[in-house]
């Protein structure tokens, strides 16, 4: 037996991970295609990024230290990385981890002082006060396995930092003999941020002699005007939650004012050509999207609370209300005949285009790429309760929709880090490596049917209960029916570029809903379901509401992108 056993896992320094059981080291993943060679710029895409004090570079080769490995195979095991191909100068800040079912592409920031060799005339530089980055002074082992035999044990380290320092990360090593303080450096606390733990990587049973859980960290405050740097470490304790806040590590703070790693206009438009996805919408839809010129120029109304007529809207949306708040005082509907109202349900593929706002993200290491899409039209709901489908006549509609999904790219390279999918109920990053591509590094966008979320992958989707089977399906499927998103789009706002870069329709500042507020009786609808239900399984009106999205219980249009918490902030999961 080549590894010993820690309640629910086998924890080894070897490549078997317990009786018999094998688990191959992850292989590194790569782009469907390399990298095209980016127009010139000031910072993006040259391998470090100059953070102040401190300049960085992305660490992507590891050599293995310590794993542990799932109890005959029931869950996913984890490595513990040591950052290797460190350049002259640098110096770790921290060890990576990561499961083992997935492709090896995680990566940690090494830094080095960025102005050791250039300090201020007249500036006596103290190496020992003013250094950016300094050693620990020891460190705390704050974590062991219980291993015995042969199989090897893990340690955990927390490097205790100077006085006006911040730890970053971890070190672990596979035996007892403290790290030397050489190993990494700790940053002076005012060119930190606080983090926070982000998605759990493994976690011994509640139940363990010896609990024990790991986390990815990533900047507690996020967003366009966020500072916080993410280094790509972990943190591990007995027992944590989600979202919580650390104490004993940080993450760096970019205080480049000007984000000079942040892509030239001419790079953004070579990242849209390159990396745009194609989004394919569903065989039998019939809400397609259309640009928001063709909505306002077939007949889109403008109404006001007041009782009025409705207003034709100016094909640039200039008399539009701009600027405020949703007041709900204004809003958007359909035309008022019926074949004109009919005709623009329907949508026109061939004007539709993708609206993109490109934005900082993780204090400027990279570039996040929203692009938004407008139908005129949410179609209704189609319902799933167990193995029957219903579909609805009114839940679920409603005039004008907006969706959107999230292209991050990392600022060291240009390489497509993940995609933020924003499916209905919440949406979700999937990692590159995990994303289908058509045409070189052009990811595939699915949209729902009738309700045009974004989804990673063809199928069935259920917003609702998937254990009991009862739900809102959210179908997705190829087509004839898509629009590719590298050719067919709009740039419509980059802040960090400056005033006069790019000029923000009049459309965007428009901050009231696309479409009415109508609440109508759902109890029709509700019975329907129950009519198609076996007396022993139907449920109470009450519990079917429970169980439903209550937005699918009236008409209520959205509002534009501008109003959406992710223009500013980071996507929500």
């Amino acid at each position: 037996m080549l590894g010993g056993y820690c309640e629910c896992f086998c924890w080894s320094n070897q490549d078997f991970y317990g009786d018999d059981f094998y688990l191959p080291d992850p292989q590194p993943f790569s782009l469907p295609v390399p990298l095209p060679k980016w127009p010139q710029g000031q910072g993006f895409a040259t391998g470090r990024i100059n953070l102040g004090e401190i300049e960085v570079v992305k660490i992507t080769k590891f050599e293995s230290v310590w794993g542990c490995g799932p109890l005959r195979g029931k869950s996913k095991g984890v490595t513990f990385y040591r950052p290797v191909g460190i350049p002259e100068g640098f110096h770790c800040l921290g060890y990576y981890c990561q499961s083992n079912d997935q492709p090896l592409r995680g990566y940690v920031l090494v830094g080095c002082d960025s102005n050791a060799h250039k300090p201020e005339v007249g500036h006596i530089y103290d190496s020992e006060v003013d250094s950016p980055l300094r050693k620990p002074l020891n460190y705390s082992l704050i974590w062991s396995s219980d291993a015995q035999n042969n199989g090897g044990s893990g340690y955990f380290w927390l490097p205790n930092p100077p006085e006006g320092y911040k730890a970053m990360g971890i070190v672990v090593t596979n035996n007892p003999e403290e790290p030397k303080v050489e190993e990494v450096r700790c940053v002076r606390a005012d060119l930190t941020e606080k983090c926070e733990t982000s998605d759990q990587i493994i976690s011994t049973d509640s139940k363990s002699s010896n609990p024990f859980e790991v986390w990815n960290t990533r900047p507690y405050r996020r967003g366009m005007f966020a500072k916080g740097v993410s280094v790509g470490t972990f943190y591990c304790n007995a027992y944590l939650s989600s979202d919580e806040v650390l104490i004993d590590i940080a993450c760096l703070k970019n205080l480049h004012h000007s984000l000079p790693a942040m892509p030239n206009l001419d790079q953004v438009h070579a990242l849209i050509k390159h990396y745009g996805p194609t989004v394919f919408f569903h065989p039998d839809e019939d809400c397609l999207p259309s640009s928001v010129q063709w909505f306002f120029k077939n007949g889109a109304l403008l109404y006001r609370d007041c009782g009025q007529k409705g207003e034709p809207i100016d094909l640039r949306g200039s008399n539009l209300p701009s600027g405020g708040e949703n007041d709900g005082e204004f809003w958007i509907d359909l035309p008022v005949d019926d074949d004109a109202r009919n005709d623009v349900i329907k949508g026109d593929l061939e004007s539709a285009e993708l609206y993109v706002h490109v934005k900082p993200a993780f204090g400027g290491t990279f570039t996040d790429i929203a692009m938004w899409i407008f139908c005129p039209f949410n179609g209704a709901a189609t319902l799933k309760i167990g193995l029957m489908t219903i579909p609805m006549t009114k839940i679920g509609q409603h005039v004008g929709d907006w969706e959107h999904y999230t292209l991050r790219v990392s600022n060291f390279t240009g390489e497509l880090w993940q995609v933020f999918f924003s499916e209905h109920s919440g949406g979700r990053w999937v990692d590159a490596s995990d994303l289908e591509f058509i045409e070189g590094n052009r990811p595939v966008v699915y949209s729902s049917k009738h309700g045009h979320a974004s989804f990673p992958h063809p199928g069935t989707y259920l917003q609702g209960s998937t254990k009991l089977g009862i739900g809102v399906r959210n179908d997705v499927a190829r087509s004839k029916y898509y629009v590719d998103s590298s050719i067919k789009y709009q740039l419509v706002a980059a802040e960090y570029l400056g005033d006069g870069v790019v000029t923000e329709p009049c459309w965007l500042q428009y901050m009231r809903e696309w479409g009415p507020n109508i609440v109508y009786d759902s109890r029709s609808e509700i019975d329907k379901i129950l009519d198609h239900l076996p007396f022993f399984v139907r449920f109470s009106v009450e519990n079917l509401v429970d169980l439903f999205p209550t937005e699918l219980y009236g008409e209520e249009g959205p509002t534009g992108p501008k109003e959406k918490y992710n223009w500013v902030g980071d996507e929500i999961c």
